[in-house]
């Protein structure tokens, strides 16, 4: 059936998010082809609309509103592994609309390294290059070979290569010079057959010691810390109905990260983020804002098992989400100076939302 005859009106799409919160679609469709895309596309173009690009839900905060748009669904399929080439790599192919864990799991299973520390993140493969998703010390940058996409501007198919996505931390040209440009449909990974998994983070060097682990085994481990502070999605839960972690940690000049040491007085948790540069956990700067887990208002709360994670206690509404997320950035922001950027893409009215230009103090 034409994609054209498969549109839908008015489809809610709070189910459509790990989150729950939002309004309804003015226009939907499930884009099952590239095809699809492409009609879909020129179908808001003829009727005047707004477009927004739906993957796995995970990283969306829908307004009560809703979008007086059309939201396009990335339903796409197929996986495909190549053979080992002459270093012991292989190149795995993976369509927008894959499970992004069920993608990791079978690369571990057959012992490819490169993405197993990114286990149980929520959404689907083709929102990863977007965010340039990463957790406990890989990025999916450092794997991505190519990305297929379809260019708006030029209604053309095309693929971009590494460099051309323009990754850094949680940023590529999809969500930042180019945001809005390219609908992704295909991601090409390069993975090291046999290689070992990547524990340099702090929790999986706690987990393991001194032993090397196997990939099976650092892929349980992630799940397990993740389990435990909610961050996988679970119906009984209640802590994991939530958007990942809410804020990106602050990159501060060196400076600014010794006057803040100087005026709280203890050892403030950090990571290097280039030369003058240093990154601070977020969730210890809610903490240190007077934000503990379990924190309520109304019915939003911060995760009892992760201060960086804000959920929906079961009957938030965006505005609910907002409104938390706005009264933790001014404390911050009253003791620190630091302003907190989101992670989220919010979809909606826009009058709730914060200015997100800027995510480092200099």
């Amino acid at each position: 059936m034409s994609a054209l005859y498969r549109i839908e009106e008015n489809v809610p799409l709070a189910g459509f998010t790990t989150l729950g919160v939002g309004g309804p679609a003015r226009y939907f469709l499930s884009a099952l082809g590239e095809d699809d895309i492409s009609a879909a596309l020129h179908f808001a173009e003829d009727k005047g609309l707004d477009t927004f690009v739906l993957g796995g839900g995970s990283n969306l905060v829908v307004s009560d509103a809703g979008f007086d748009g059309l939201v396009l669904k990335i339903d796409l399929r197929g996986v495909r592994f190549g053979e080992p080439d002459e270093s012991g790599d292989v190149v795995a192919e993976a369509a927008a609309g894959e499970d992004w864990d069920e993608f990791v799991a079978e690369c571990v299973s057959r012992e490819l390294a490169g993405i197993e520390c990114m286990s149980g993140i929520p959404g689907s493969v083709g929102g990863t290059p977007v965010q340039n998703v990463g957790a406990y010390g890989q990025e999916v940058s450092e794997t991505i070979v190519t990305v297929r996409c379809f260019d708006r501007k030029t209604a053309r198919f095309i693929e971009l290569d590494n460099a051309e996505c323009g990754f850094s931390y949680r940023k590529s040209i999809f969500n930042t010079s180019e945001k809005g440009r390219y609908v992704v449909t295909k991601v090409t990974f390069r993975l090291a057959a046999g290689g070992k998994p990547k524990v340099i983070y702090r929790d999986l060097k706690e987990h393991f010691g001194e032993r090397s682990p196997s990939l099976a085994e650092a892929r349980h481990a992630v799940f397990a810390i993740r389990r435990r502070k909610s961050m996988v999605i679970d119906a009984a839960d209640p802590n994991s109905r939530s958007a990942g972690s809410f804020f990106k940690n602050p990159i501060v000049t060196a400076e600014v990260y010794r006057a803040i040491a100087e005026a709280e007085a203890v050892e403030v948790p950090s990571f290097p983020a280039g030369e003058g540069l240093v990154k601070i956990p977020a969730a210890w700067l809610i903490e240190r804002s007077g934000f503990a887990k379990g924190y309520r208002l109304g019915e939003a709360g911060i995760s009892a098992n992760h201060s960086l994670a804000i959920v929906n206690l079961g009957r938030a509404k965006a505005a609910d989400i907002f409104a938390l997320m706005n009264e933790v950035r001014a404390a911050v922001k009253g003791r620190f100076g630091i302003k907190l950027v989101p992670e989220p893409v919010f979809l909606g009215d826009n009058s709730a939302l914060p200015q997100t230009a800027s995510e480092r103090v200099v």
